[in-house]
């Protein structure tokens, strides 16, 4: 089988890291892909916006498995569009896919289903919105209902912040048009977690609970990031809260979903906060996390090809799906500046090192790119490393370790990814 993986992130890296695992895979390609993704998978310089694009490149190669990396390329319908020609496509349709693209349309349809989220408004009006934020007693939460590449929240500590947010993305159009509309909603106080599940539309198979860190500094502190690592399995996820967040939000979502005429598909990322009221919702995507799905693939032990045909033929119920024993934990190694302004082009070393053939050390690329036969950043999130171990402080040991043979002009990373998950 060829496949084709469509992004170019840290999350795409380990999409193809763990389909080149499947014997059933003669050939990756991937698109653009980037420079560790290019030792695994052919790299083919189509963006993945480029729905005609990818769609020409499938049907000229013979493409059995299209797996889809970015939420952007869902939200555009890339899934509706490879099965009105009979290409077979990983992820949900567009009208699914609002789960991500719209804020809004999320916490309507959770309203309307009792799904367990925290209290909101809608607005397209800045001056509405500002006047409700100046009458609230409560700090909140300011959120551009549109994509903002995972950007596109600000956690407001005082009216004055929550009022400059909703100008910075009503007026100053911080977001672009994913500030058009906004969310103001209520501030939900716990730790967080992100539970993700495959599913057919019919079956719902959660996947490990992991716990990412969004701000860009240790402790929890600075603007929020795209992600600056992760890990699994995250012990706040106990069985008793299982017992809830499965049948009230992720099977409840899907048949939300379903009753609504937007059968969902693919694989379902509920970002919940664990609050003294129980879980409730903060945020739904559509597709892998990132960097979550960096530790949640390397804990993997079921072949990805046989679970995304299953999920694409309804048969989701009559696999099983295996985790190896232990823990992963994901570092993500950042240009200095991100997520504000950053530099480009910096070479990276310490690459071949890192792992010491060590094969539960994997380095995922997220934003690098080859300049003759040296690898140099390209992006704000620059590496993804991920270690296996036998526990969570072991992993954190050997992944830090990877981390401190890796070196860059301004590199950046956090030093206390899963230190929460310690005494939990």
């Amino acid at each position: 089988m060829r496949v084709l993986v469509v992004g170019g992130g840290g999350r795409e890296h380990a999409l193809v890291w763990k389909l080149a695992q499947s014997p059933r895979v003669e050939k990756i390609y991937a698109a653009p892909g980037n420079a560790g993704i290019a030792q695994l998978a052919e790299c083919v310089p189509i963006s993945s916006g480029d729905i005609e694009g990818l769609l020409v490149f499938a049907k000229e190669q013979g493409i059995g498995l299209t797996f889809v990396g970015p939420e952007d390329a869902l939200v555009k319908g890339i899934v509706d569009r490879f099965e009105a020609e009979g290409v077979r496509i990983f992820g949900p349709r567009a009208a699914a896919a609002q789960l991500e693209g719209s804020k809004a349309f999320a916490k309507d349809l959770m309203k309307k289903y009792e799904i367990p989220t925290g209290e909101y408004q809608t607005f397209t009006d800045y001056d509405n919105a500002l006047a409700f934020v100046w009458e609230l007693d409560e700090r909140c939460v300011i959120k551009a209902d549109g994509l903002a590449a995972g950007k596109g929240v600000i956690v407001a500590d005082t009216d004055t912040e929550a009022m400059a947010a909703v100008k910075e993305m009503m007026l100053d159009r911080a977001f672009g048009a994913a500030g058009d509309k906004i969310v103001v909603e209520e501030r939900l106080v716990g730790q967080e977690v992100s539970v993700l599940a495959f599913t057919d539309g019919r079956t719902v198979v959660p996947l490990l609970a992991a716990q990412d860190h969004k701000q860009v500094f240790d402790g929890d502190k600075g603007p929020n990031t795209g992600g600056m690592g992760a890990y699994c399995p995250a012990p706040i996820y106990t069985f008793e809260l299982a017992q809830t967040v499965v049948p009230k939000i992720l099977e409840a979502t899907v048949l939300a979903m379903e009753s609504e005429g937007c059968p969902y598909r693919g694989i379902l990322y509920a970002g919940l906060m664990i609050t003294e009221k129980g879980p409730k919702v903060l945020e739904f995507n559509v597709r892998f996390g990132d960097p979550e799905a960096q530790p949640l693939l390397a804990m993997l032990d079921t072949d990805l090809v046989d679970i995304a045909e299953a999920v694409i033929d309804g048969r989701l119920s009559e696999l099983e799906i295996r985790w190896k024993p232990g823990a992963a934990v994901c570092v993500v190694a950042a240009a200095g500046g991100y997520p504000g302004s950053y530099a480009k082009g910096e070479p990276i070393e310490g690459l071949d090192t890192a792992a010491d053939d060590d094969a539960d050390v994997i380095v995922f690329h997220a934003g690098t790119k080859l300049e003759g036969d040296r690898v140099v950043t390209a992006g704000g999130r620059v590496l993804g490393v991920t270690a296996v171990a036998d526990d969570i402080p072991s992993a954190i040991s050997k992944v830090y370790e990877a981390v401190g043979k890796i070196s860059f002009k301004d590199m950046y990373y956090r030093t206390d990814i899963g230190q929460k998950a310690i005494g939990e």
